[in-house]
C-alpha cells in the first residue's frame, strides 16, 4: 500500500515546472498524485521529469525507497482536490488566477484539507481571501529542483491557522524538506529577497560591462556560493571575526556598508539591450546543452553537495541524513528464509556504475553488499528504534573476491548468510549473482555489536538475538560456501 501516515494521497493544481517536481517528490515518496494541469503537453513533461528524478534519487540515498506512487492526470481542479490529504499548488505566479483557482478548489475539497501555494513572493493574505475555509491556506515556497532542494518556506496570511501551518510542516518533513516557518509575511519571504537582492546587483555588473554572466557565476560557484551552501551569510561573517567573532566583524567591516558599493535601491532599465546583452551571454555558457541535459547536470552536483554535507552531518546533509532514518524506518522488515541465504538485495546495474571498461566498478560491489547486510540487520531487528538506544555495529574486517564482470543493464541479486555468531560477533557471507547464475563478487565481514556510550563491545540485545539464533543456525548446516576464510593471493585447492 502506498502513502506515508496521514498521507496517502496529494491533489496538485498546476503541473509545470514547479508542480511536475512536486509531482515526482510526492510520487517517489510513495504518495499517490492526482494532478491537474491544461498543458496538452504535460503528460509528456511529467513523464521527464520523473526521468530525472528518479536518476538523481536513485543516486541520493542508500536508503530503501518506498513504492513509487501512482501520477493521475485529471480534468478539473474539483477532481484534483477531492479525497486528498492534501493539496499544492503551482499556478502561474498571476494574484487574479490563484484567487479564482483556489475559490473554486476550495469549494470541492473537504473542509479540513490543507492548502499549500507554490507562490514565490504573492502575499498569503491576499491569495487567500476568496476561499471556502481560508484558514487552512499557507504558502509552501519551494525551491527548484523541487524534487531536491529541501527549503520550504512556510508563512500564513491573516486568516491562516497554527493548525494549518503545524500540518504543512508535517507534510513537508515526512517527504524529506527542511521547513523554514516564517513568522509575518513580506513580499518575496525570506530567500527570494535574498536571492533578489544579489539578482540586481548582477544586472548592474552586465550592464555596466563590469563582468559577463559567466564571470558573474563563476565568482559565486567557485567562492561564497559553496560556503553559502552549508553556513548561510551570518554564520560565514561570524567566523571571519576570527576568535572575537561577529562584534570584530562589524567593527572592522561595518563602516563599508556606508560606501558607495552598490547599487541595489537603483535597478537598471531591462530595455531590449540588456534583455539581449544577458540572453545572449546566457546562451553562450549554456553551449549546445540541452534544458534536461543542464537540469541533470544540476541534480548530479546538487546530489554531490548533499552527500559530501551528508558526512558532516551538517546543513542540507543533516536533512538529507534525518530523511534517510526515515525511509529505513518505514522499509518493510525483510523475512529471511533458514533454509537457503537470503536474497537480501536485487536491482538492476545502472549505467553510472560502470567505468572505462564497461564493467561496474569495483566499489559499487561493496556498496551492494553494504545495503544487503543493512537488510539482514533489519530482519533481525536492528531498526531506527534499536540503535536510538545507543546499540549498534561496526565493521571490523572484511574479505572480496571479484570472480566475474557485470555490465550496465544486468539483473544481479545479493545472497546473504551466517557463517558464525555469538552475542558479540556475526560474521556474514555475501555473493553477488548475476541473473544467469554467474557468482561475480563475494564479500564476508565481521561486525561487532558496539554500545556507542562507551565506544566498546557489548552483548546484542535480548530479542536481537532470539531473532539471529534460529537463522544462524539453520544456515550453519548448508554446505560452507566455496573461498571462505581464505586470505588474499591463497588459490583454491586442486
Amino acid at each position: 500500500m502506498s502513502g506515508l501516515p496521514g498521507l496517502k494521497t496529494v491533489g496538485l493544481l498546476g503541473g509545470g515546472v514547479i508542480g511536475g517536481a512536486w509531482a515526482a517528490r510526492f510520487a517517489l515518496n510513495g504518495v499517490d498524485v492526482k494532478l491537474y494541469d491544461i498543458d496538452p503537453q504535460a503528460t509528456r513533461k511529467m513523464g521527464e521529469i520523473m526521468g530525472n528524478a528518479r536518476r538523481a534519487y536513485r543516486k541520493l540515498t542508500l536508503a530503501p525507497l518506498p513504492q513509487e506512487g501512482t501520477i493521475t492526470f485529471v480534468s478539473t481542479p474539483e477532481e484534483a482536490v477531492t479525497d486528498v490529504d492534501f493539496v499544492q499548488e503551482s499556478a502561474p505566479e498571476r494574484l487574479e488566477l490563484k484567487q479564482e483557482l483556489l475559490a473554486r478548489a476550495s469549494k470541492a475539497a473537504s473542509p479540513t484539507t490543507v492548502f499549500g501555494s507554490s507562490t514565490s513572493g504573492l502575499l498569503p493574505t491576499k491569495i487567500q481571501k476568496d476561499m471556502v475555509n481560508p484558514e487552512r491556506f499557507v504558502v509552501g515556497h519551494p525551491f527548484n529542483p523541487v524534487y531536491l532542494m529541501p527549503l520550504v518556506e512556510i508563512c500564513g496570511g491573516d486568516l491562516t491557522s497554527q493548525a494549518t501551518k503545524e500540518r504543512a510542516r508535517e507534510v513537508y518533513t515526512q517527504i524529506g524538506m527542511r521547513p523554514l516557518m516564517l513568522s509575518k509575511e513580506i513580499d518575496g519571504f525570506v530567500a527570494d529577497r535574498l536571492m533578489e537582492a544579489l539578482w540586481r546587483e548582477a544586472l548592474w555588473m552586465v550592464n555596466d560591462g563590469i563582468a559577463t554572466a559567466e564571470e558573474i557565476d563563476d565568482a559565486m560557484r567557485f567562492g561564497p556560493g559553496l560556503r553559502w551552501s552549508f553556513m548561510g551569510t551570518f554564520l560565514v561573517y561570524r567566523i571571519a571575526g576570527g576568535e572575537a567573532g561577529m562584534r570584530h566583524f562589524m567593527a572592522q567591516f561595518g563602516p563599508s556598508l556606508k560606501w558607495p558599493w552598490t547599487k541595489l535601491m537603483d535597478v537598471p532599465e531591462l530595455d531590449d539591450v540588456l534583455l539581449e546583452k544577458i540572453v545572449s551571454q546566457s546562451d553562450d555558457q549554456a553551449g549546445t546543452a540541452t534544458i534536461r541535459e543542464l537540469e541533470a547536470l544540476r541534480d548530479d552536483c546538487l546530489v554531490s553537495v548533499f552527500q559530501g554535507l551528508r558526512n558532516q552531518n551538517y546543513g542540507a546533509g543533516q536533512v538529507l541524513a534525518d530523511y534517510e532514518k526515515m525511509l529505513f524506518g518505514r522499509g518493510p522488515i525483510p523475512v529471511l528464509d533458514p533454509l537457503a541465504p537470503s536474497v537480501s538485495h536485487e536491482m538492476f546495474i545502472p549505467a553510472e556504475w560502470t567505468d572505462y571498461n564497461g564493467h561496474t566498478n569495483d566499489s559499487r560491489y561493496s556498496q551492494l553488499v553494504s545495503e544487503a547486510s543493512d537488510t539482514f540487520f533489519r530482519a533481525i531487528g536492528f531498526t531506527p528504534e534499536y540503535l536510538a538506544t545507543g546499540r549498534t555495529f561496526y565493521t571490523v574486517e572484511g574479505h572480496s573476491r571479484f570472480l566475474d564482470q557485470t555490465r550496465a543493464g544486468d539483473k544481479i541479486k545479493v545472497l546473504t548468510r551466517v557463517s558464525s555468531y555469538d552475542e558479540k560477533r556475526i560474521h556474514l557471507w555475501s555473493e553477488v549473482v548475476r541473473e544467469d547464475g554467474v557468482v561475480a563478487f563475494t564479500a564476508e565481514h565481521l561486525f561487532m555489536h558496539v554500545d556507542t556510550s562507551t565506544e566498546k563491545t557489548s552483548p546484542m540485545g535480548s530479542e536481537m538475538f532470539a531473532l539471529l539464533k534460529p537463522i544462524a543456525d539453520a544456515h550453519a548446516k548448508l554446505p560452507a560456501p566455496i573461498g571462505i576464510g581464505r586470505h588474499v593471493g591463497e588459490r583454491p585447492a586442486k
